[in-house]
């Protein structure tokens, strides 16, 4: 991930950084129209995970988180949640877990659970996918807001790798792609690139191309998430160092 910092934000970043994660939640706060109603759910849907590993490391069970989890992001969703939301005081990743810490200590004491799967808001995966994906956490116990920060990079990272594909399902290349991405992160793969040109039927010179095209793609598409996350471009390298640094302890 290192050298995607201090890389010029890509052009077609810079023209949709208006659309921005803060920007969904300004408007749906204002205006309530429909399309970024439906693009903040998405969001929810996106970034739940990182909540759910938070909500679990603080000591709930399983069900319990998954109540709480569900039912704060059907709070989140209702428009009178955003009256308070201010890009100013900090990144969406933290505004997004301050409301949950609120929603923790304060909202929640003076409710009554509902029944799980009650909410209108539904979680994109089943508590087992959930605990499964838990079950593979370090042994030193990260601190809730570590294991947090660490999801939710997580999360972004996936959502990039997922654009990527279409990127290359979307011109015919996906066994190009489906090949190729053993080489995103370095050279640390037991295939040379020799090898992977006889796959591909292509030369060793047009695989180091192809690859290089690929680690570039992946970049602009890193930055241009980020840059989503965050309310000023000036913000996105800051951003992509607190990422390396949280998987640096």
């Amino acid at each position: 991930m290192e050298d995607v910092l201090e890389d010029p934000l890509p052009r077609s970043a810079q023209a949709e950084f208006q659309t921005t994660h803060w920007s969904v939640v300004l408007l749906v706060g204002g205006a309530c129209e429909s399309a970024a109603q439906q693009a903040l759910e998405e969001l929810c849907r996106a970034y739940w995970f990182p909540l759910y590993a938070y909500v679990r490391r603080q000591g709930q069970r399983p069900e319990d988180a998954q109540d709480l989890t569900q039912e704060f992001f059907s709070r989140f969703l209702e428009r009178g949640n955003f009256e308070r939301a201010d890009p100013g005081r900090g990144r969406f990743r933290t505004y997004l877990l301050t409301c949950l810490k609120r929603f923790l200590n304060e909202e929640w004491r003076r409710a009554n659970r509902q029944k799980r799967g009650g909410g209108r808001f539904a979680l994109p995966a089943t508590l087992q996918d959930a605990e499964l994906r838990l079950a593979v956490e370090p042994s030193d116990q990260l601190t809730p807001d570590r294991l947090y920060d660490r999801r939710w990079v997580e999360a972004l990272l996936e959502r990039v790798l997922v654009r990527l594909r279409r990127d290359y399902e979307s011109t015919g290349r996906t066994t190009v792609y489906a090949q190729l991405q053993q080489f995103l992160w370095g050279p640390q793969t037991e295939i040379s690139y020799v090898e992977m040109g006889r796959l591909l039927q292509m030369n060793e010179g047009a695989i180091k191309v192809a690859v290089h095209r690929l680690r570039q793609r992946y970049r602009e598409l890193l930055r241009e998430e980020v840059a989503h996350t965050v309310e000023r471009p000036e913000q996105v390298d800051e951003e992509l160092r607190h990422m390396l640094s949280v998987f640096g302890d």
